[in-house]
C-alpha cells in the first residue's frame, strides 16, 4: 500500500515534471526524435529506482519533486542520479538541452 502511494507520488510529482522538462528542453533545442525517444525511455525505465529512492529518503523525494516542478532542479541531473545507465542518452541530449 505504501509502495503504491510512493509510486503514484513519484509518477505524478517527480517523473511527470522530469519527463516534461526534458521534453520541453529537447524540443526547444530541436533535438532529433531518436534522442528524445532515448531520453524518454531512460526516464521511464528509471521510475522503479526513483520509487525506491523516494521510499528510502522521503525528504529527497519531496525536495526533488518541488525543485523539478519549479525549475531549480535540472531534470537531466535527476535522471543521471537515478539511472546511471542513461549517461549515454543524457550525453547525446546535452547539446540540445543547452541550446534551448
Amino acid at each position: 500500500m505504501i509502495e503504491a502511494l510512493f509510486a503514484w507520488f513519484v509518477a505524478t510529482f517527480l517523473l511527470g515534471p522530469l519527463q516534461s522538462g526534458l521534453a520541453s528542453a529537447l524540443d526547444a533545442g530541436r533535438a532529433p526524435a531518436a534522442v528524445v525517444e532515448q531520453v524518454t525511455r531512460c526516464a521511464t525505465d528509471a521510475a522503479p529506482r526513483l520509487v525506491d529512492r523516494a521510499m528510502e529518503d522521503p525528504w529527497w523525494a519531496v525536495s526533488t519533486a518541488i525543485g523539478a516542478s519549479i525549475g531549480t532542479v535540472a531534470p537531466d541531473a535527476v535522471l543521471r542520479d537515478a539511472a546511471p545507465g542513461c549517461e549515454a542518452a543524457i550525453a547525446a541530449a546535452r547539446p540540445f538541452l543547452n541550446r534551448g
